[in-house]
């Protein structure tokens, strides 16, 4: 890993182990904190490509959420929204981090919005890239469950690179091998869960409760957020900022690498 690079870390906060990566160098300690909440099939560690750069500038922490990752697993844990929306207020709260920017993607960005609307504290500003924008009575996510499902249990079996690459064709090898590696720590019943609650949990009731500066960025490619989307997410929250990485699919990042610095404009007052 790259120079920003500091070390993986457990910590105990709403009741179960959260693992975290932590990057940003030998200066991290004076910089403002970002915590970042991946999304539905993504460990902490896919995000570390993300997570370097961003350590250039910020005291970042990559969360592995519940279900996935290093991160409590199992049976006996409950999977939905306000639980994993509170994972992240009780993750801030446990290190004691203040003037956080707190960003997600995808699910992470539904969990992210949600701890907000339930009281979390010490957020400077919150980043929402590409939340899925499904719900009851709206259009469906769409990805389909069975991608997620089918992908997960080849890993578990042990996937080489072609199987990877039926999911995700445009990946490079890295990234591939990567996925390969750590897809199995998902606990499917949690997948299931996050997928089904796209669909049945509504995200857009809190947004009009935001006050802090919020930047939403959108997939060009994606599918996700459309034009009356942008529409009605503005009309909830006219101070939301709203960018596009054009040539980029949902997976921002690993489509449009610079794309995805770029979308960030101004907004984090500095140039990523």
């Amino acid at each position: 890993m790259s120079s920003t690079f500091l070390y993986g870390a457990n910590v105990q906060a709403n009741g179960i182990r959260q693992h975290y990566l932590r990057y940003g160098g030998e200066a991290s300690a004076t910089r403002q904190p970002l915590v970042l909440i991946p999304g539905i099939t993504s460990p902490a560690v896919t995000w570390g490509f993300v997570a370097e750069r961003l350590g250039r500038h910020f005291d970042t922490y990559v969360l592995d959420v519940r279900g996935r990752g290093l991160s409590s697993s199992g049976p006996e844990l409950d999977y939905d929204t306000d639980t994993c929306a509170d994972d992240v207020s009780a993750f801030i709260a446990a290190l004691g981090l203040e003037g956080v920017i707190l960003a997600g993607h995808s699910m992470g960005a539904r969990f992210a919005l949600r701890a907000l609307s339930r009281g979390a504290r010490d957020i400077d500003k919150l980043v929402l890239i590409d939340p899925p924008v499904s719900g009851p009575g709206r259009r469906e996510y769409p990805s389909k469950l069975p991608w997620y499902v089918d992908s997960i249990r080849d890993c578990t079996r042990g996937a080489d690179l072609e199987t990877m690459r039926r999911y995700c064709p445009t990946w490079s090898e890295d990234q591939l091998r990567l996925r390969a590696e750590w897809l199995h720590t998902c606990y499917e019943p949690a997948i299931v869960q996050a997928f089904e609650e796209f669909h049945s949990v509504d995200i857009h009731q809190d947004l009009p409760g935001v006050t802090v500066p919020t930047l939403l960025i959108c997939a060009g490619k994606g599918g996700v957020i459309q034009d009356q989307d942008r529409a009605e997410i503005r009309e909830l929250l006219p101070s939301i900022r709203i960018t596009t990485a054009e040539r980029a699919g949902h997976m921002i990042p690993w489509d449009d690498y610079e794309g995805f610095f770029a979308a960030f404009g101004d907004f984090l007052d500095t140039k990523l």
